[in-house]
């Protein structure tokens, strides 16, 4: 039997949710109602009276800490399968590079502290 055969079922799902999702969005782009008013287009903040234009824009320290929060949290995704198999090693080596990881990981912390990156001023 052909391997490709096996796989027939997962392309038929894919293709069928590729079909619905989008036939969804172009059905209701051009079937649903189109009534603009102004207090549909108004920027909206859980309820309350927008106080400031949904326009304004971030500075850059707000940039750089949720790309350093992205850096410093994907080290669990290292350190999980990590931890799973570590009964398994049968020597040093795991751990080494667990541990240069974490010196790698910990340097780049102390080089982001010393540069001010963390402080909201």
């Amino acid at each position: 039997m052909d391997p490709v055969v096996n796989y027939v079922p997962l392309m038929i799902m894919i293709a069928v949710g590729l079909i619905f999702g989008v036939s969804n969005i172009f059905l209701a782009e051009y079937l649903g109602p189109r009534r603009s008013t102004r207090s549909k287009l108004t920027t909206y903040e859980s309820g309350m009276e927008p106080i400031k234009s949904a326009r304004e824009r971030f500075t850059v320290k707000f940039y750089l800490v949720a790309m350093m929060f992205i850096l410093f949290d994907i080290e669990v995704v290292f350190m999980y399968p990590w931890a799973v198999e570590f009964r398994n090693f049968t020597d040093n080596t795991g751990l080494v590079a667990m541990i240069l990881f974490m010196v790698l990981l910990f340097s780049g912390y102390l080089y982001v502290l010393k540069k001010g990156a963390l402080k909201w001023d």
